[in-house]
């Protein structure tokens, strides 16, 4: 699985790259198609800092588009955090150094693909403002806009990106249903798997054809009902001292439904709220949850030992040269934070404004501008969460800590007694006492 997905991951992220740099050059350059998207009339504000908002969208005001864009971000982020597909391949990583250089590193393709490919679907505007759905800009872009190779070479891509995420869902469901669901779990037979992934198949299958599909809408609610289930979960369940195993269970279970019966009353029609409110809803009554059921039991004592075993890094990750290294990755983001401002207000604002007319007489950059303005938020977010990502690896894998030398006394003593034991031990390999 390892293999497959980072091959299908670099074939999708190749092609897209690619494909950008081609569709951009046609449009004569990123500043040139900003300042054209600016100009467009048939969609009015599409290259603004909230995109189209007012009557007849789902965000009437741009303080409507900005708390659902934070809460919709804050619920991402905990998909990322807590995502049960980023923990199985972390099981795997050689140690705790790799697995957090391995999720900076993710955050900055997560960042690029978002850009690109959210970018690139804003740029086919210029070419034709009427695809529909929406969903189908990239393919029809691939199709008609590109070389029959490159295009080939995308929708590869696309399909590559579609695969793996439909092969670690389906992993996911069947480890769940096989392990989770019943009072006791299922035998791990080939067939007893075949059949759960058959089943699940068939109802995704069902449920293709039964909604509409508004892949962006509908990956976003999903989005927000794992933040919601697992997210408070997850999070407590590392950090709090008073969460039991049944306020587990009830957190995700409530997290989940109060997220989905919202939703699916604003889906149907019966009330109509803001797109956040199901997610809000959801995280709010799941922490509620959590409290009320940890207030009435109580944490057995293999779960604290468990949990602060957790929290007392591997002696062999207590090493100066990893932890130095380690620091590179959040190093990056704080590259990142410094220079993306800089590169957005010369790629974006300038542009944005020469096409709105908004630009300064002399040609300069005006600052009254919200456009101009929240380029500096990247600074603000990036660089901060980077510091403070320093800080706890540095804190955590420092050999020079305290905590982290009596550690490594502990697994020297350790060693030093097996060796001992080995040494002194009359038993041998194959040897049975009559």
């Amino acid at each position: 699985v390892i293999i497959t997905d980072t091959l299908m991951f670099l074939l999708f992220m190749t092609a897209t790259v690619v494909f950008v740099v081609y569709i951009v050059d046609g449009f004569g350059g990123i500043g040139a198609a900003i300042t054209d998207m600016a100009q467009l009339e048939s969609k009015p504000g599409i290259a603004s800092w909230t995109g189209i908002i007012g009557e007849g969208t789902d965000w009437p005001t741009p303080l409507d588009y900005v708390i659902w864009a934070v809460v919709m971000d804050i619920a991402w982020a905990l998909v990322y955090a807590v995502g049960p597909w980023q923990a199985s391949r972390h099981l795997m990583a050689r140690d705790e150094h790799v697995v957090l250089r391995a999720a900076i590193l993710a955050s900055f393709c997560v960042i690029a693909l978002q850009m690109l490919v959210y970018g690139a679907g804003g740029l086919m505007n210029l070419a034709n403002a009427d695809i529909t759905p929406s969903e189908t800009v990239m393919i029809w872009a691939a199709k008609t806009m590109v070389p029959e190779i490159l295009g080939a070479f995308l929708l590869a891509g696309i399909v590559a990106a579609a695969l793996s995420s439909a092969s670690t869902f389906l992993s996911l469901v069947g480890f769940s249903v096989s392990n989770d669901m019943g009072s006791k779990p299922l035998a791990l037979t080939v067939n007893t798997t075949r059949k759960i992934m058959l089943i699940t198949s068939l109802i995704a299958l069902v449920c293709c054809y039964l909604f509409p599909p508004n892949l962006f809408w509908f990956m976003l609610f999903i989005g927000t009902v794992f933040a919601s289930s697992w997210g408070p979960v997850g999070l407590m369940s590392i950090w709090s001292k008073r969460i039991t195993r049944d306020a587990a269970f009830w957190g995700m279970f409530s997290g989940f439904f109060m997220n989905v019966i919202p939703a699916s009353i604003d889906y149907l029609g019966i009330y109509h709220m803001p797109e956040y409110y199901p997610a809000v809803i959801g995280t709010v009554v799941s922490i509620a949850v959590i409290f009320v059921v940890s207030a009435r039991g109580k944490v057995s004592r293999e779960e604290k030992s468990y949990r602060m075993r957790l929290h007392r890094p591997p002696p062999s990750d207590i090493d100066r040269a990893k932890t130095i290294k380690t620091m590179l990755a959040p190093l990056g983001l704080i590259v990142y934070g410094t220079a993306m401002p800089f590169l957005l207000l010369k790629y974006y604002v300038i542009p944005y404004q020469i096409g709105t007319g908004e630009i300064l007489p002399d040609g300069s950059l005006n600052w009254n501008t919200v456009e101009a303005l929240i380029t500096l938020t990247v600074f603000m977010l990036h660089v901060p969460l980077a510091l403070m990502a320093m800080k706890v690896i540095w804190d955590r894998y420092n050999p020079q800590t305290k905590r982290n030398q009596r550690i490594l006394r502990r697994a020297g003593l350790k060693e030093k007694t097996n060796k001992r034991s080995k040494a002194i031990s009359p038993e041998i390999e194959g040897y049975k006492p009559t």
